[in-house]
Protein backbone atom coordinates (compact mmCIF):
# COMPACT_ATOMS: atom_id res chain seq x y z
CA UNK A 1 0.00 0.00 0.00
CA UNK A 2 2.71 2.03 0.81
CA UNK A 3 4.46 1.50 -2.81
CA UNK A 4 1.23 2.46 -4.43
CA UNK A 5 1.29 5.70 -2.37
CA UNK A 6 4.41 6.51 -3.62
CA UNK A 7 3.79 5.78 -6.84
CA UNK A 8 0.86 7.88 -7.30
CA UNK A 9 2.93 10.63 -5.43
CA UNK A 10 6.08 10.32 -7.58
CA UNK A 11 5.01 9.33 -11.51
CA UNK A 12 3.24 12.82 -11.97
CA UNK A 13 5.74 14.23 -10.63
CA UNK A 14 8.05 12.56 -12.76
CA UNK A 15 5.97 12.75 -16.06
CA UNK A 16 5.49 16.79 -15.51
CA UNK A 17 9.57 16.93 -15.58
CA UNK A 18 9.89 14.91 -18.51
CA UNK A 19 7.38 17.12 -20.48
CA UNK A 20 8.82 20.16 -19.66
CA UNK A 21 12.34 18.77 -21.07
CA UNK A 22 10.87 17.59 -24.15
CA UNK A 23 9.47 20.93 -24.42
CA UNK A 24 12.56 22.51 -23.76
CA UNK A 25 13.80 20.99 -26.85
CA UNK A 26 11.31 20.57 -29.42
CA UNK A 27 8.58 23.40 -28.31
CA UNK A 28 5.77 23.68 -26.42
CA UNK A 29 3.29 23.15 -29.17
CA UNK A 30 5.36 19.67 -30.90
CA UNK A 31 5.29 18.25 -27.27
CA UNK A 32 1.38 18.30 -27.19
CA UNK A 33 1.28 17.02 -30.24
CA UNK A 34 3.41 14.56 -29.77
CA UNK A 35 1.29 13.64 -26.56
CA UNK A 36 -1.62 13.25 -28.60
CA UNK A 37 -0.05 11.81 -32.09
CA UNK A 38 0.95 8.77 -29.31
CA UNK A 39 -2.11 8.41 -27.39
CA UNK A 40 -3.91 8.08 -30.67
CA UNK A 41 -1.16 5.04 -32.01
CA UNK A 42 -1.98 3.77 -28.33
CA UNK A 43 -5.64 3.33 -28.77
CA UNK A 44 -4.71 2.12 -32.38
CA UNK A 45 -2.72 -0.26 -31.32
CA UNK A 46 -5.20 -1.16 -28.03
CA UNK A 47 -7.88 -1.56 -30.72
CA UNK A 48 -5.93 -4.40 -32.77
CA UNK A 49 -4.06 -6.23 -29.64
CA UNK A 50 -7.83 -5.92 -27.71
CA UNK A 51 -9.29 -7.66 -30.30
CA UNK A 52 -6.88 -10.88 -30.32
CA UNK A 53 -6.94 -10.94 -26.77
CA UNK A 54 -10.73 -11.78 -26.97
CA UNK A 55 -10.25 -14.14 -29.80
CA UNK A 56 -8.06 -15.97 -27.88
CA UNK A 57 -10.43 -16.25 -24.80
CA UNK A 58 -13.01 -17.26 -27.10
CA UNK A 59 -11.20 -19.71 -28.68
CA UNK A 60 -9.67 -21.29 -25.48
CA UNK A 61 -13.66 -21.30 -24.26
CA UNK A 62 -14.36 -22.97 -27.62
CA UNK A 63 -11.63 -25.48 -26.42
CA UNK A 64 -13.13 -25.99 -22.91
CA UNK A 65 -10.66 -25.02 -21.15
CA UNK A 66 -9.71 -21.80 -18.66
CA UNK A 67 -8.06 -19.07 -20.57
CA UNK A 68 -5.71 -18.45 -17.78
CA UNK A 69 -3.01 -17.24 -20.11
CA UNK A 70 -5.10 -15.18 -22.44
CA UNK A 71 -7.02 -13.58 -19.29
CA UNK A 72 -3.28 -12.35 -18.77
CA UNK A 73 -3.34 -10.79 -21.73
CA UNK A 74 -6.29 -9.36 -21.63
CA UNK A 75 -5.58 -8.05 -18.23
CA UNK A 76 -1.84 -6.76 -19.53
CA UNK A 77 -3.75 -5.31 -22.62
CA UNK A 78 -6.25 -3.02 -19.99
CA UNK A 79 -3.18 -1.97 -18.29
CA UNK A 80 -1.52 -0.62 -21.52
CA UNK A 81 -4.83 1.31 -22.37
CA UNK A 82 -4.87 2.99 -18.94
CA UNK A 83 -1.24 3.77 -18.75
CA UNK A 84 -1.58 5.19 -22.47
CA UNK A 85 -4.60 7.34 -21.04
CA UNK A 86 -2.09 9.17 -18.83
CA UNK A 87 -0.57 11.93 -20.10
CA UNK A 88 2.76 11.61 -20.31
CA UNK A 89 6.07 10.21 -21.74
CA UNK A 90 7.02 7.75 -19.20
CA UNK A 91 3.51 6.02 -18.68
CA UNK A 92 3.40 6.34 -22.70
CA UNK A 93 6.26 3.90 -23.17
CA UNK A 94 5.39 1.45 -20.63
CA UNK A 95 1.84 1.29 -22.18
CA UNK A 96 3.81 0.42 -25.56
CA UNK A 97 5.64 -1.93 -24.21
CA UNK A 98 2.97 -3.85 -22.90
CA UNK A 99 1.10 -3.70 -26.06
CA UNK A 100 3.33 -5.49 -28.18
CA UNK A 101 3.25 -9.11 -27.83
CA UNK A 102 7.30 -9.81 -26.97
CA UNK A 103 7.30 -7.76 -24.00
CA UNK A 104 3.79 -8.40 -23.27
CA UNK A 105 5.10 -12.29 -22.94
CA UNK A 106 7.80 -11.47 -20.48
CA UNK A 107 5.38 -9.63 -18.11
CA UNK A 108 2.95 -12.43 -18.70
CA UNK A 109 5.26 -15.04 -17.86
CA UNK A 110 6.24 -13.59 -14.70
CA UNK A 111 2.87 -12.76 -13.95
CA UNK A 112 1.74 -16.53 -14.28
CA UNK A 113 4.86 -18.01 -12.42
CA UNK A 114 4.22 -15.21 -9.03
CA UNK A 115 0.65 -17.05 -9.58
CA UNK A 116 1.68 -20.47 -9.44
CA UNK A 117 4.14 -19.75 -6.52
CA UNK A 118 0.79 -18.81 -4.86
CA UNK A 119 2.15 -15.46 -3.55
CA UNK A 120 -1.09 -14.07 -4.77
CA UNK A 121 -3.54 -16.14 -3.05
CA UNK A 122 -7.01 -15.56 -4.94
CA UNK A 123 -7.76 -13.51 -7.61
CA UNK A 124 -11.13 -13.58 -7.98
CA UNK A 125 -14.68 -15.70 -8.34
CA UNK A 126 -16.04 -17.56 -10.79
CA UNK A 127 -20.19 -17.98 -10.39
CA UNK A 128 -21.84 -19.36 -13.59
CA UNK A 129 -25.56 -18.77 -13.52
CA UNK A 130 -28.14 -19.95 -15.88
CA UNK A 131 -31.88 -20.36 -15.77
CA UNK A 132 -32.07 -22.61 -12.36
CA UNK A 133 -29.60 -19.39 -10.65
CA UNK A 134 -26.20 -20.25 -10.10
CA UNK A 135 -24.59 -23.28 -11.25
CA UNK A 136 -21.02 -22.96 -10.43
CA UNK A 137 -18.85 -20.92 -7.90
CA UNK A 138 -15.28 -21.56 -7.45
CA UNK A 139 -12.13 -19.56 -7.42
CA UNK A 140 -9.89 -18.39 -10.50
CA UNK A 141 -5.98 -18.52 -9.87
CA UNK A 142 -3.22 -19.58 -12.46
CA UNK A 143 -5.08 -21.82 -15.16
CA UNK A 144 -6.86 -23.54 -12.66
CA UNK A 145 -10.47 -23.50 -11.61
CA UNK A 146 -10.41 -25.15 -8.06
CA UNK A 147 -14.53 -25.79 -6.95
CA UNK A 148 -15.34 -23.68 -3.62
CA UNK A 149 -19.47 -25.34 -3.57
CA UNK A 150 -17.96 -28.60 -2.38
CA UNK A 151 -19.37 -30.15 -4.90
CA UNK A 152 -17.64 -32.93 -7.35
CA UNK A 153 -17.07 -30.64 -10.78
CA UNK A 154 -17.78 -33.88 -12.74
CA UNK A 155 -21.41 -32.81 -11.69
CA UNK A 156 -21.55 -29.99 -13.12
CA UNK A 157 -23.66 -29.76 -16.31
CA UNK A 158 -22.14 -29.00 -19.63
CA UNK A 159 -22.00 -25.01 -20.80
CA UNK A 160 -23.76 -24.67 -23.73
CA UNK A 161 -22.31 -23.86 -26.65
CA UNK A 162 -18.93 -25.00 -25.93
CA UNK A 163 -17.84 -27.64 -28.30
CA UNK A 164 -16.52 -31.07 -27.52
Amino acid sequence: MLLLGLLILVVPIAELYVIIQVAHVIGGVDTIALLVFESLLGAWLLKRQGRGALRRISRALEEGRVPGRELVDGFLVVLASILMITPGFLTDILGFGLLFPPTRSVVRGSLIRRFRAGRHGRLFTVAGGGPGGTRYVGAFRADRVQDTTGHDPADRPERPGLSE
